[in-house]
């Protein structure tokens, strides 16, 4: 089986599949207050109708790949709220999975991740908790209308490392 190693996440590599910043340490010129420090749009997505904002509880297990999803007309946000939570990406491909492809990354707990439209991913892992709790944003009811989830070949499953 094929060992993805998971790097920590930064701009350049993570380019191609989306945007993250770090809510707990925000970086910029913030709008302030007596006792505030506010930082605007930081991470911006268009959005149809109302969003969702849905948590989610991840065990920890043996990192195996085996399927990935993507979304045709919207983006996704995660959130990491008690642990480093480990994402993979892949390219838009049209609908037919590219697992060779794939990207791992390593994402600071409080870090917001943006995945673009139509890219490869599946759940967030948990990288040291034995469950991993995250925040997921989506337009409502995505995971109904507009979420395309993939099997892979055995051949193609992958092991995710740290």
């Amino acid at each position: 089986m094929r060992e993805l190693k998971a790097t920590k996440i930064n701009a350049a590599d993570f380019a191609p599949f989306g945007t993250f910043f770090s809510m707990t340490e925000p970086e910029g010129y913030p709008l302030q207050g007596e006792i505030h420090r506010f930082y605007p749009d930081r991470i911006s997505g268009t959005c149809m109708g109302s969003i969702g904002f849905s948590p989610i509880a991840v065990h920890k297990d043996e990192r195996i790949v085996k399927a990935a999803e993507y979304h045709t007309t919207t983006w996704e946000g995660i959130v990491a709220l008690d642990d480093d939570m480990i994402i993979h990406v892949a390219p838009a491909s049209a609908g037919a999975p590219v697992p060779e492809l794939t990207r791992a990354f390593i994402v600071p707990k409080g870090t917001m991740v943006k995945i673009n439209a139509a890219i490869w991913h599946l759940c967030p892992l948990p990288l040291n908790n034995e469950v991993l709790h995250a925040m997921i944003i989506l337009p409502e009811c995505t995971y109904a209308n507009d979420c395309t989830v993939v099997g892979f070949e055995e051949k193609d499953w992958f092991k995710i490392t740290v």
